[in-house]
């Protein structure tokens, strides 16, 4: 069994995804793979890079807004191929991944590539039949936006956890998992969001399977439709670990869109938290995404405004550029000879932890101490050479 450390948005997350060996191995059971990753106290000593929360055609948000790109294309960009992007562009990574989840939302999974298609059965409902014809005429924003607000407001056609939908779609993610999964180079996680929405605010889930596809191919991934709670998307995994033997956590995302949900005080049923409750959250959901490109996950100061450090490197559009650009000519510039450039971007001082002890808790820092901290950012290089 391979066991790696992975590290996602200021987090790390140790997992492995089995190559032919099933069950969990224990503290004794170690591969040479395993010890050349961590340290003699067992602490993981290599870091690896990768993305948890990629979508595909199969998503219907992101299908809508444009995206054309299936999971095979996905996967080789992933890997350092070249691939055409949507816009007919041919982009490759500069440094490949060392491991991805393609995680399209779990609730009408698939459905996209029929809508655009003009499905027989799909244009039988008046709602379908109007996108396809939106879509045809390049107004995928607006289908998108009228999709999300019909998926939120309940209001979609069909049941968006259809088994005739969702068992070939499925088994289509798990065998694309497994074919371009590579034990010890490259990792193909097998994973889904489950696309929680209770009354518009998010409680979405990144769900990541540490299986092979013999396991993961036996559940089907849990959906809105099936339920909001994330105590009944737990108890869905709690299910397939026991009957499996697998494992399995999901990881709570984008919360910044939950209006302060998903750090509610009390359950969504409306109970207090109690032992168990604590439990079942920290073993389900270990990790928490801290930002990503919809902005940062955790806190905000519109929805926190008790709390001084929401808004920690968050721009309130009051101080600073606007926009780091600018044009800057080398008068000194020889095309005849070799030259080397790179940008520094220096950042506005932010508040450090000292300085919200100093506020919060009246603690006394020696003058010494920095109450601020001002990071640093870097551009690639760039050279010129007259060859």
């Amino acid at each position: 069994m391979k066991q790696i450390a992975l590290l996602l948005l200021l987090f790390v997350f140790i997992a492995c995804k089995n190559d032919k060996q099933t069950g969990v191995t224990s503290e004794k059971e170690t591969t040479t793979e395993t010890k050349s990753t961590e340290s003699k106290s067992g602490h993981p000593t290599k870091v690896f890079f990768g993305d948890t929360h990629l979508h595909t055609d199969l998503s219907m948000d992101a299908g809508a807004f444009g995206n054309r790109i299936g999971m095979d294309e996905a996967y080789k960009f992933a890997r350092g191929e070249e691939v055409i992007s949507t816009t007919g562009q041919k982009t490759r990574l500069a440094v490949p991944l060392d491991f991805i989840v393609i995680a399209d939302h779990s609730d009408g999974m698939g459905l996209f590539p029929g809508l655009l298609a003009g499905d027989e059965i799909l244009m039988k409902y008046p709602l379908f039949k109007k996108w396809n014809v939106m879509l045809n005429e390049g107004k995928g924003g607006e289908v998108a936006i009228d999709l999300i607000t019909n998926f939120s407001q309940g209001t979609f056609p069909i049941k968006t956890n259809s088994p005739e939908l969702m068992v070939p779609v499925w088994k289509s993610v798990v065998d694309a998992a497994e074919k371009y999964n590579e034990p010890g180079k490259f990792t193909a996680f097998i994973g889904y969001e489950w696309t929680s929405l209770i009354k518009g605010n998010n409680l979405h889930r990144n769900v990541i399977y540490r299986d092979n596809g013999d396991k993961a191919i036996t559940q089907l991934p849990y959906t809105n439709e099936d339920s909001s709670d994330p105590e009944k998307l737990w108890e869905n995994l709690a299910s397939y670990e026991e009957r499996t033997g697998g494992q399995v956590l999901a990881i709570p995302h984008n919360g910044n869109l939950s209006n302060g949900m998903m750090f509610m005080e009390e359950t969504i049923s409306g109970s207090e938290f109690d032992e168990s409750y604590l439990k079942k959250r920290a073993k389900w959901e270990p990790l928490y995404e801290v930002t990503q490109i919809k902005g940062d996950g955790e806190a905000h100061p519109f929805l926190s405004p008790n709390d001084e450090f929401a808004d920690y490197e968050t721009w309130d559009n009051s101080i600073g550029a606007t926009e780091l650009k600018t044009v800057w000519t080398d008068e000194d510039f020889d095309p005849a000879l070799e030259a080397f450039y790179y940008v520094r971007v220096l950042e506005i001082p932010t508040p450090r932890w000292t300085l919200y002890d100093v506020v919060r808790f009246g603690a006394k820092m020696d003058k010494e101490v920095p109450m601020t901290q001002t990071e640093r950012g870097y551009t690639s290089p760039i050279w010129y050479s007259p060859k």
